[in-house]
């Protein structure tokens, strides 16, 4: 296609979600509340429920996991507003397609979700993560195997070496094979999304909406 679809990637982090969205085909844009200095593509500084979203042709968010997330303390998870209602209801007055991700442990807050695993993707890690997709696509994904030892990314530090297990050491090194993510530092690798996930979404999207229209 000459003319790229525009994708727009709301709470993008550092980009992993986009990298996967540009491999797909997108011409991404990302949008965050903090500044991301190695964000790979054009990015704007602005709030997911009140910046100007007009003018993609496709939506992709990831918001904040932590009012449900396993590793927030449960005394702590009411701090947390959940956003996904809210940003939900902006993308639907959008009218374009969208993608909404978050965590295992927030999935019945999504519709229809689809489940994603790193081992579907040949990747060293399993990283479940759950995606509502409108328009809704029927996928057929691969078989999610957990008959490997994953590796295991920090969070600690970017020297750190803290040990999961003996033998079984965090590294952000390990970063490459498991996510797939060799630009993000320790701490921005905490919310990354593998870019194989999205590659693979946004292809299914990419055939179904924009392929087919052009």
């Amino acid at each position: 296609m000459d003319n790229k679809p525009k994708a727009l990637d709301i709470c993008c982090c550092a980009g992993g979600a986009s990298r996967g969205l540009a491999l797909a085909g997108f011409d991404v844009t990302g949008l965050d509340i903090r500044p991301q200095p190695r964000y790979p593509y054009p990015f704007i500084l602005g709030d997911a429920l009140t910046a100007d979203i007009d003018g993609y042709d496709l939506y992709f968010t990831s918001p904040p996991c932590q009012f449900g997330s396993i590793v927030t303390p449960k005394s702590h998870r009411a701090n947390h507003q959940n956003l996904i209602p809210a940003i939900r209801e902006r993308l639907q007055a959008a009218g374009k397609p969208y993608i909404i991700e978050n965590v295992e442990n927030n999935r019945r807050h999504l519709i229809n979700p689809i489940k994603l695993c790193g081992s579907m993707f040949g990747l060293q890690t399993f990283r479940h993560r759950y995606f509502e997709v409108y328009p809704f696509i029927s996928l057929l994904t691969p078989p999610c195997r957990h008959d490997f030892k994953p590796l295991l990314v920090t969070t600690a530090g970017a020297n750190s070496r803290a040990i999961r297990e003996k033998g079984n050491y965090k590294s952000v090194k390990n970063a490459p094979l498991a996510y797939g993510i060799d630009w993000m530092i320790a701490d921005e690798l905490k919310e990354a999304i593998p870019p194989a996930f999205t590659e693979f979404l946004g292809s299914q999207i990419m055939q179904a909406c924009f392929e087919k229209a052009a």
